[in-house]
């Protein structure tokens, strides 16, 4: 196996971590400390690898060395979907390397972070002491890093020095080495994210509402709905327990991105068309035009839509706690809910994209409760639909308009 030290035996107490070459002892940095390094790209997929065990293995790895002033180098390269620890085991590792750990811990280098490090920095800012935090070095590629290390004496992966050797070609505008794609792998059993919502509602027992939307919006609901810029600002496999997290973007943050992660637009690539063309539907006619299309969904993506609706309206009730009205809320989750089949949006589509998620949230009963009106005129009364572009307008400008409400919402039930 690519990485695994040649000299290990199968009476290794942790053999069956040990092998995949995730941790390595190599050599010593300029002031001689010894040098312990983690390769995500050795890191095999989450059902072949006992997390558990990957921590056990740590520790154990580490008692030997710190007793001593050491430095750990992690490569971040290779970190995905696939191989990715949940954020209840990092926090747990976290907690797991106490102060015998952490004191002679001279240096951790990250090399080539990545969003995601920052987003679990942000995450575990309130657990990192201020001394721990000045360790941590991010190297952006192994030229930097060769300025604090001994690079040829670290068991660098070949993986780490193509992907540095592609950004280096990038960074100079030179075309990056061509690389063989490896094939699709089929998703996991318990996975939630990038899956299409029939493969999580065969693995749920029929439940049409996945469980890592529903875990979130019951969360958000509980405790979330005041909480000022909810989905605006940035969060600081198993159920996780966002209690232990103490920040209620969390579980914010990974709403959204379920959501953007589906194969397919929760709203379908067939209606992105249709849904453009509601600036062009008179404004009175507007919530009726939201029900005709949205009559045309699959049963069970309409289902959870209302779902997701029926809670975006709760927290639009709340505005005057966390400033996030329907505009606001359309804003934030319109691109997240619809897009083209091929390329991305383009600007002129925010307004129409953004004002039908609007309708959708504003008019949550009309839409998703009520039976149909009488008369398609009747839905530009009482609590009539907002102004033609106007969702997408206040985006731009940067302001909320405040709208009356309607009354709370009951339970959704699609009518046909």
């Amino acid at each position: 196996m690519a990485g695994q030290d040649p000299a290990l035996s199968t009476s290794h107490p942790f053999y069956d971590v040990a092998r995949h070459g995730i941790l390595q002892v190599a050599g010593d940095d300029h002031f001689g400390r010894r040098v312990v390094t983690f390769s995500c790209c050795r890191m095999p997929p989450s059902h072949e690898l006992n997390h558990g065990r990957l921590l056990e293995y740590l520790k154990y790895t580490l008692d030997q060395y710190v007793k001593n002033d050491y430095t750990i180098v992690y490569f971040h390269y290779g970190l995905n979907s696939r191989n990715k620890p949940s954020l209840g085991w990092l926090q747990s590792a976290y907690k797991e390397f106490d102060r015998k750990y952490k004191k002679n811990l001279q240096a951790l280098y990250v090399v080539h972070p990545t969003n995601f490090i920052r987003v679990l920095w942000n995450i575990f800012r309130p657990l990192i002491s201020h001394k721990f935090g000045k360790k941590v070095t991010y190297v952006n590629c192994l030229s930097e890093l060769r300025e604090h290390l001994k690079c040829d004496q670290l068991l660098i992966p070949p993986e780490v020095l193509r992907y540095d050797e592609k950004l280096r070609s990038l960074h100079q505008g030179q075309p990056p080495p061509a690389a063989k794609t490896p094939p699709p792998r089929p998703p996991l059993p318990t996975q939630q994210f990038g899956v299409s919502l029939q493969y999580l509602r065969d693995k749920n027992h029929g439940e049409l509402i996945p469980p890592v939307l529903r875990s979130t919006v019951t969360y958000l609901r509980e405790k979330g709905l005041r909480t000022e810029g909810l989905f605006r600002r940035s969060a600081s496999g198993k159920p996780v327990n966002f209690d232990d997290y103490g920040d209620i973007h969390v579980p914010a943050v990974i709403l959204k991105t379920f959501l953007r992660e589906l194969p397919q637009p929760l709203l379908t690539f067939e209606a992105y068309e249709q849904i453009l063309g509601i600036t062009g539907v008179e404004s009175s006619l507007r919530v009726g035009h939201c029900r005709q299309i949205l009559r045309g969904l699959p049963e069970h993506n309409h289902a959870v839509l209302s779902y997701l609706m029926g809670f975006l309206h709760a927290v639009s009730r709340e505005s005057i706690f966390n400033k996030m009205n329907s505009s606001n809320l359309a804003c934030v989750f319109g691109l997240n809910l619809i897009w083209p089949s091929q390329g991305v949006s383009s600007l002129s589509a925010l307004v129409p994209l953004n004002l039908f998620t609007e309708l959708l949230i504003e008019y949550y009963e009309k839409v998703f409760v009520a039976q149909e009106a009488p008369s398609a005129a009747g839905a530009g009364k009482q609590g009539g639909p907002v102004a033609k572009g106007n969702a997408a307008d206040r985006c731009a400008a940067g302001h909320a308009t405040s709208i009356p409400p309607p009354s709370p919402p009951t339970a959704a039930r699609r009518h046909r």
